[in-house]
């Protein structure tokens, strides 16, 4: 389990948990939860250098969003 604290969104935590390559769960902490419900369920069972490429760069109320800090949170859980 990897634990990431992002910077600029609503969301407080995000927790993802992979196997190898695989996204096996995320569960954001606060945030709009229909949107961080549907990024979770969408991006389980992913490849996470396939994730990172879909979510990397959108933006939301800034220069970033929660699927952005999703990416940034897997680049660092991979290694």
């Amino acid at each position: 389990m990897f634990t990431y604290k992002p910077k600029g969104t609503c969301s407080t935590m995000i927790e993802v948990e992979t196997e190898g390559d695989t996204i096996k769960s995320v569960k954001f902490t606060k945030g709009c939860h229909g949107n961080t419900s549907a990024i979770s369920a969408l991006v389980r069972g992913m490849n996470i250098n396939e994730a990172i490429s879909k979510l990397e760069g959108i933006k939301c109320q800034g220069n970033t969003s929660c699927p952005d800090q999703l990416a940034k949170a897997l680049k660092l859980a991979k290694g």
